[in-house]
């Protein structure tokens, strides 16, 4: 098996959290401490310290020691175009979904498959 396919995987795996990429989103504006990145995002301060640990043993965030702070920052800045470029993929999906489910008429669904549009909504709105 091809190593980058290991460490791929383990990224990929370690980016599979919504409050992870919450805190990318965040250190892509620059390098932050635990406790601001903590109340910017709305999460307690131990949470995104597990989340970072979890994010450095991954190579996708690095620390510094400031005297008592520990200042994180993007282990690479294309970490974000990665995650943006999916993103993208994934609003494409949704909107192929959406066209889909609005070209289909409502009586040709099944009785027992709910409306599509109730599960698109919202996704759709987060756009």
């Amino acid at each position: 098996m091809d190593p980058i396919n290991v460490l791929q995987a383990d990224v990929l795996k370690t980016l599979a959290s919504p409050r992870r990429l919450e805190i990318i989103h965040r250190l892509a504006e620059g390098p932050c401490e635990v406790t601001r990145l903590a109340a910017e995002l709305g999460m307690s301060q131990p949470n995104v310290s597990q989340h970072l640990a979890v994010m450095r043993s991954a190579g996708v965030v690095e620390r510094e020691r400031d005297g008592r702070e520990v200042i994180y920052r993007l282990a690479d800045p294309d970490i974000v175009v990665a995650c943006g470029l999916m993103r993208s993929v994934l609003q494409r999906r949704l909107s192929r979904l959406a066209d889909l489910s609005a070209e289909r008429p409502a009586d040709d669904r099944p009785a027992s498959e709910p409306p599509r549009e109730s599960v698109l909504e919202p996704a759709l709105e987060a756009r």
